[in-house]
């Protein structure tokens, strides 16, 4: 099986360095020089690590055979996996992006969106959820705001703190109604 564990960004210099969106815990374990990469789009083939380094929080790689900016550019957007055949399934404390994407957000027992990413920040992690007007909020994936993540039953359980997102659970389906009606008051309103 593979993991995605990074997407390559912009070029960084004239020496084949690039950007890279680090999606995993272990960046310094992972993106070791010598570590090999399989790419997508698989057109690429692999990757190995010829450089790594820190640029304040920015981790910036070298590839064996990237050698030129132009090189580089064409690499963008990439995304980098490793073959892993454990995923430590066992693990009730840990979860891969993979196996969140998708899964129904819920307060209490209202769905207020689906995730649709994992971000993965020095500070702490953010679950990138996407809600019914299909706008992205970003949702703190601590204990404390996400106290239940349920794989099986394809949700998480979120306790929202006031403010962190803008939703009425209970009129979350009369919307879509009032919006159809805006159209007829309005009318009413300029006759009066």
């Amino acid at each position: 099986m593979q993991l995605q564990v990074a997407r390559i960004g912009k070029p960084h210099g004239i020496r084949g360095e690039v950007t890279v969106q680090v999606l995993t815990d272990a960046p310094e374990d992972r993106f070791m020089p010598g570590a090999e990469f399989v790419v997508e789009p698989a057109s690429v083939g692999t990757l190995t690590v010829d450089s790594a380094r820190w640029n304040k929080d920015i981790l910036l790689l070298g590839f064996e055979g990237i050698e030129t900016r132009n090189q580089a550019e064409a690499l963008r957007g990439a995304k980098l996996f490793i073959e892993t055949e454990e995923l430590h399934e066992d693990d009730d404390e840990g979860w891969y992006e993979h196996e969140l994407v998708g899964l129904d957000v819920r307060v209490g027992n209202a769905v207020v969106g689906k995730v649709s990413g994992l971000r993965t920040l020095p500070v702490q992690d953010l679950i990138v959820m996407e809600a019914p007007d299909g706008k992205e909020i970003l949702i703190p994936f601590v204990q404390e705001i996400v106290p239940e993540v349920n794989v099986g039953e394809k949700y998480i359980l979120v306790t929202p703190p006031p403010g962190l997102f803008e939703i009425n659970i209970e009129d979350a389906g009369a919307e879509g109604s009032e919006e159809e009606g805006a159209e007829p008051q309005a009318a009413a309103g300029d006759d009066a």
